[in-house]
């Protein structure tokens, strides 16, 4: 598969991800996390909004993998 193969496919699962993976976090941050202490809220959110890079770290790196 050709770099911009790759780079084509890649990006299509990455918006499917990134959808699906907004949608859990609003269910997850509508929980028990409005009940929660501002500065728990504020931890919660950060982490829920840095955590979907982990799972596409190696979707990207293989996006950039040369021929």
């Amino acid at each position: 598969m050709t770099q911009s193969h790759r780079k084509l496919v890649g990006t299509v699962v990455i918006l499917v991800f990134v959808c699906v993976y907004a949608l859990i976090a609003m269910a997850l941050a509508q929980g028990r996390v409005t009940e929660a202490s501002k500065p728990v809220q504020t931890i919660v959110y950060i982490v829920l909004g840095l955590a979907w890079v982990l799972p596409l770290l190696p979707l990207i790196k293989w996006m950039e993998r040369k021929d």
